[in-house]
């Protein structure tokens, strides 16, 4: 201890090579060690990772202490990071090795049920949930300052068993920085530590059938055309149909009487001859139903990509795929339905 009342400066290999011993032990003893190693200078990379950082810089509270932890992170003092349930707890190398403990609030239920309504049906499976791999709509809502995923400063609990008189030292900001590089690659343990569950931004409907039924859906059958271009097939028969059957009928009858014959042949051209009526109050066209062949064939039908098909939808191309793998009828916003129901009027 010097005359000041601060510990000496202990050279950062030293503290290094000190705390690895220390942790070596611990992970003899059966404790499970988790560092944080980044490499170079960037914390996090991903969406998740980069949204909890710029989450946190965001607020005055911490945008003056925040920085001191950095280079704490960066040069490997998080000895380990554990992130449960509302806690977050981490052993720091400095002059000594400082315990860490972060408590979170869970997420409340009201914001959740607010983030599930405004991501539901965009979010198309949980590979592109945890790589941040969807639109930007649902990126704004999920890392929103004030109704997101991230904990606001009085959600967050704070402590370190270090000498420093500083509610975040530089121990509990590395830590935080830490929780970020974990991220990038664990993104999952954001939605642990708010207690929710991931999946539950995915549509439990959505189901990606397996390769045998997906050929058989991809299969035109009359029952499918009828439905994306709105038209009952047995309604009104092509005359060309009609005209090949009646040719096929008319061979098979050659038992019969000629003169039988031909008046039943006469008699049946005449009513060919008639136009087909629908019934009265009965509609050729029906609406349209979003399932998963029809938005593909309604895709195909305007000649577009899926980009370009989503573009004018307004949604995800991921959405997209995810809506035609889609045995069933799939779950869409109201104004996305809208968009598809305009352009199915536009090519029956």
């Amino acid at each position: 201890m010097s005359r000041w009342g601060f510990a000496p400066y202990v050279p950062v290999a030293q503290r290094k090579a000190k705390a690895k011993k220390e942790m070596e032990k611990l992970r003899k003893k059966g404790m499970d060690i988790c560092p944080v190693d980044i490499e170079g200078r960037t914390i996090a990379k991903s969406f998740w990772g980069k949204g909890w950082c710029e989450h946190l810089e965001s607020f005055s509270d911490y945008s003056n202490r925040l920085p001191r932890g950095r280079t704490y992170a960066r040069n490997g003092s998080v000895c380990h990071l554990g992130i449960e349930p509302g806690t977050i707890e981490a052993m720091v190398s400095g002059t000594k090795i400082y315990k860490v403990r972060i408590s979170i609030k869970k997420l409340n239920v009201k914001k959740w049920k607010l983030i599930k309504s405004k991501c539901f049906g965009q979010v198309g499976s949980m590979l592109e949930l945890l790589q941040g791999k969807f639109s930007k709509e649902v990126m704004i809502i999920v890392s929103h300052q004030q109704n997101g995923l991230f904990p606001l400063p009085d959600e967050i609990s704070l402590s370190c068993s270090c000498p420093d008189w500083a509610v975040m030292c530089k121990h509990v900001a590395a830590t935080l920085y830490g929780v970020g590089n974990r991220l990038d690659n664990e993104p999952e343990l954001l939605f642990n530590l708010r207690g929710v569950d991931a999946s539950e931004l995915i549509n439990d409907n959505l189901t990606i059938p397996d390769p045998a039924s997906q050929a058989a859906q991809n299969t035109l059958h009359e029952d499918s055309l009828g439905d994306i271009f709105g038209i009952d097939l047995d309604d009104a028969p092509l005359p060309s149909d009609t005209g090949k059957k009646q040719n096929k009928n008319t061979k098979k009858k050659t038992s019969q009487p000629a003169s039988t014959g031909k008046k039943q042949a006469a008699e049946k051209s005449i009513m060919q001859s008639k136009p087909q009526k629908p019934s009265a109050g009965k509609k050729v066209s029906k609406k349209f139903k979003p399932t998963g062949p029809n938005i593909k064939k309604l895709r195909l039908a305007c000649e577009l990509s899926v980009p370009k098909f989503a573009a004018q939808v307004g949604v995800s191309p991921a959405s997209i795929y995810r809506w035609e793998k889609t045995s069933g009828e799939c779950s869409i916003l109201d104004s996305s339905l809208k968009q598809l129901e305009k352009m199915h009027a536009t090519v029956i």
